[in-house]
């Protein structure tokens, strides 16, 4: 079995695929509250109980991770959140060596977005790109939507660690 991670401080998806790459889960991990969740410990902390319910459930073989932006681009996230987000992806990824005793594999968005087929025209926001291309392409994907019409939060990080998921499991077919 296979988990894929999409990490985020905010809110960070889940995917399990099983041996046949069929979707078992696919959720999300809202850490956005700041009372429940003052520090990047706290998040850790969420999400280690939240894999730990995994570790119950399911077995997985591999663990795939969107690996963190590696360099600064004007007009986009600054250096200090890149920073925050590669610690957390670290205290995420020991969190899922230590549970599950697995060292985890990262794989660029890029990457991943284009084994999955998803090509993010210049201009356009990947996310809403991504979401249509798992939207037309997995058919059981849920898909909230809020009072406007848009669709909830969380619907961009599950289907970004469902792409995740798939290009881990691609991978891991190559490899077998």
């Amino acid at each position: 079995m296979i988990l894929g991670l999409d990490i985020s401080t905010s809110i960070t998806g889940a995917t399990i695929l099983d041996k046949d790459g069929k979707v078992e889960l696919n959720t999300s991990f809202d850490l956005r509250n700041k009372r429940y969740f003052p520090t990047l410990y706290e998040k850790g902390k969420h999400i280690e109980i939240m894999l730990d319910e995994f570790y119950w459930r399911h077995y997985f073989n591999h663990i795939y991770i969107e690996e963190s932006l590696q360099a600064f681009r004007p007009g986009f996230s600054s250096a200090k959140t890149l920073m925050t987000l590669a610690k957390f992806n670290g205290i995420v990824s020991y969190i899922c060596h230590r549970r599950f005793g697995i060292d985890p594999q990262y794989i660029a968005a890029s990457t991943a977005r284009k084994m999955y087929g998803v090509k993010v025209p210049r201009g356009s926001k990947a996310k809403q790109v991504v979401l249509e291309n798992v939207l037309d392409k997995e058919k059981d994907f849920a898909v909230e939507y809020t009072k406007n019409g848009n669709p909830k939060p969380d619907t961009f990080d599950r289907a970004d660690s469902l792409v995740i998921a798939r290009a881990g499991y691609t991978l891991w077919k190559e490899k077998n």
